[in-house]
């Protein structure tokens, strides 16, 4: 159940509601819009609730909701939610970028490639140090040494940091260096480690099994908000599907359908949802316009000799620059603001190819 409060509802009233639904031994989770305040009640409530808390004052009406995730439904949280993270926002009409290798190989590498995505207008600086690989002799990455790495690559060049977290155990280590740490696809039902990214405030990202519903998607970032972080992303990275031509098939119908269902921001990953650069640039642009909060885009130097074999779909750095350009005109029109400092074109003319 959720519980709508009358316009511009009193402090004090908001928490006598939040009271009475505490002292009915279920849990209130509280949501301020910008004109009204909606309180989820989480657990199994007697009916009788929902008939005392209409008869109170400042309460507008009481909606029981069907859907099994409450706390990342629209009807909970009307409003967009918008995280920021030092001053760089995500959600809402702002557009993040997030660029950089598939997994930190070396100090020099992640450095030179966080010099290039600021350059270029990035915000955020990703990079895997621990790499759930399909094979158990592809490369795993560096493990912490990386993280590390890629902190002090961020901190240098005034990037954010994201980096996937595989177990609850590394959770608080990973926590330490990065700024947003990321679920993988095969992570997504990994229900212990959803809780206990649920105990920290650390900004996740949440990316889609590759053979995830919508409801299972948005039941697995319900366990992160349950536990008490409401600073979720939604990524959409694509799906296993008949067609072998792209790696996944990237399902943009996931982006207006995910943010028509839930407030939480939903980024797009064209790297792994296409697995092929020469369409990175294309559905990149086409997830900005379906009404993306952002991208998360793999970029390389030296794509042809990642460590993780990954670089048929990493874009070389003025191709990323490129892209982010067309991208901020793009977004004028779909009003999605991108509008970080850049560099000129002939500062990447090094990497034409």
């Amino acid at each position: 159940m959720i519980v709508i409060t009358k316009h511009n509802a009193p402090e004090e009233r908001i928490a006598e509601i939040v009271h009475q639904i505490e002292k009915a031994g279920v849990q209130a989770h509280v949501s301020r819009g910008t004109d009204r305040t909606v309180i989820g009640i989480i657990g199994k409530a007697e009916p009788s609730l929902a008939e005392h808390l209409r008869s109170m004052k400042d309460v507008e009406n009481v909606i029981k909701i069907s859907k099994s995730y409450k706390l990342a439904s629209r009807d909970f949280h009307p409003d967009d939610t918008v995280i920021e993270i030092k001053g760089v926002k995500i959600g809402g009409e702002h557009l993040a970028i997030m660029g950089g290798p598939c997994a930190v190989e070396t100090p020099e590498q992640i450095d030179e490639i966080a010099r290039l995505v600021k350059a270029a207008g990035g915000q955020v600086l990703r990079g895997g140090a621990f790499k759930p690989r399909t094979g158990p002799y592809s490369f795993q990455g560096v493990g912490v040494e990386g993280l590390k790495m890629m902190a002090d690559a961020g901190r240098k060049h005034g990037l954010l940091t994201i980096t996937e977290v595989m177990t609850p155990e590394y959770v608080d280590i990973c926590a330490e260096y990065a700024d947003i740490l990321q679920v993988g696809t095969r992570n997504m039902q990994n229900f212990d480690l959803l809780r206990k990214l649920g105990t920290i405030q650390t900004p996740v990202l949440l990316k889609r099994g590759f053979s995830a519903t919508y409801d299972e998607f948005l039941n697995a970032a319900e366990y992160i908000l349950a536990g008490g972080n409401p600073n979720v992303m939604l990524c959409e990275r694509g799906i296993r599907t008949f067609e072998t031509y792209t790696r996944n098939t990237l399902d943009l119908a996931a982006i207006p359908v995910l943010q028509s269902l839930s407030h939480l921001p939903v980024i797009s990953d064209p790297s792994h949802g296409t697995g092929r650069r020469e369409l990175v640039e294309p559905m990149a642009k086409a997830s900005v316009a379906a009404g993306a909060n952002g991208l998360i885009i793999e970029m390389h130097t030296d794509p042809d000799n990642s460590m993780t074999g990954d670089g048929v779909q990493s874009l070389f750095p003025d191709q990323f620059a490129n892209l982010l350009k067309q991208l901020e005109q793009l977004g004028n029109l779909v009003g999605k603001r991108f509008d970080t400092p850049k560099e000129p074109a002939e500062f990447f003319n090094t990497w034409k190819i």
